[in-house]
């Protein structure tokens, strides 16, 4: 039998060189991948600063803790569980309608804005949901507050 599969592996190598496609004959009798596929659980999680250092980042997320039930790490990096966090504060009290997902989209953006323009933290631009150099800015400004106060 071994004879047998290395005198198929040689002829459809040969036929596959003759054509220019070693690398059709080289897997045409390749073993299946058994590695498993990654799963989204094992995917890293999303970091969205917004133009934070991660010394203002940490500032938001000790405001966060101390007022907004963030239990994850004081690391600088804003991700999902961060703006899940964030997303309560938005919901309560900026209008933020969509889910607790963690996720940075236009909504959250837009919230986001309604709340760096009506607390006085510098956002003089439109509620439009990109997050652009003054929505930026303004977001320093208060996470500036944050390494100040927290």
């Amino acid at each position: 039998m071994r004879a047998l599969t290395r005198a198929l592996v040689s002829v459809t190598a040969a036929v596959g060189i003759a054509a220019g496609t070693v690398a059709t004959a080289g897997t045409a009798f390749a073993a299946p991948d058994t590695k498993p596929a990654a799963s989204a659980e094992a995917a890293p999680l999303a970091v969205v600063n917004l133009g934070l250092n991660s010394t203002q980042a940490k500032g938001v997320q000790q405001w966060l803790r101390a007022n907004w039930d963030y239990n994850g790490a004081i690391d600088g990096q804003l991700g999902t569980n961060s703006w899940k966090a964030f997303q309560r504060h938005l919901k309560a009290y900026h209008g933020y309608k969509g889910a607790i997902d963690g996720v940075v989209g236009s909504g959250t953006v837009k919230a986001l804005q309604r709340f760096l323009k009506n607390n006085g933290w510098g956002y003089d631009g439109a509620i439009d949901g990109i997050a652009g150099t003054k929505t930026k800015a303004a977001f320093k400004t208060f996470a500036n507050w944050c390494v100040n106060t927290y």
